[in-house]
């Protein structure tokens, strides 16, 4: 019986292409983390079946939203914030029933959320799973050749697009606490994402 792959699932092409690439050796299960302020588990669900994978939803108390908002505000950026959600959902995953191997779209060149070596290790050993970034090893210029070939994609601004990853929720719970214009001043104002639109068959 081929293991299963819980890949980490923002609806974005690094996240598609992890779940693709791991396809050969893998069963996936794309999970995609909720806080049910925004419709972000729908929107990926869509995605998931574009791309032929199956799909759950993870929900994180909204509790771990609020204290990654507040390390937003008083950090004056959302890099901490964003990886102590990423490490939240990593860990209540890998306490999930069935859960033996956990992957994500990180790449080599990420800042947020980035998972240092020896803590994957500590994770790994301390949760008894398996966890693998397949784009680690590659820039953004080697992923963008990768996806030409296996999918197509829209981009536009991250404050525009509803894209299913932390940001956007992070976003939207500020936007209610410290209003738009000062929680746009915690996030780059040029930072462009992707969303998939379809898998190219072969």
């Amino acid at each position: 019986m081929t293991e299963k792959a819980h890949v980490l699932f923002s609806g974005g092409k690094d996240s598609s292409l992890s779940a693709i690439i791991l396809e050969p050796f893998f069963d996936i299960q794309l999970v995609t983390c909720n806080f049910g302020i925004l419709p972000t588990g729908t929107v990926a669900a869509d995605i998931a079946q574009e791309l032929g994978f199956p799909h759950q939803i993870l929900k994180p108390d909204v509790s771990v939203l609020k204290a990654a908002a507040e390390t937003a505000v008083k950090d004056g950026f959302p890099n901490n914030a964003i990886n102590d959600i990423h490490r939240h959902v990593l860990t209540m995953l890998a306490k999930t029933d069935g859960v033996s191997m956990i992957a994500d779209g990180l790449r080599r060149d990420d800042r947020v959320p980035h998972v240092p070596l020896p803590e994957i290790q500590s994770f790994e050993a301390k949760n008894k799973v398996l966890y693998c970034s397949p784009l680690m090893g590659f820039g953004r210029a080697a992923i963008n050749k990768m996806i030409e070939s296996n999918l197509v994609i829209t981009e536009e601004e991250s404050a525009v697009m509803l894209k299913c990853d932390y940001e956007a929720e992070l976003r939207e719970y500020l936007y209610g606490e410290i209003g738009e214009e000062a929680t746009h001043k915690l996030f780059p104002k040029s930072h462009k994402q992707s969303r998939v639109i379809s898998r190219i068959r072969k």
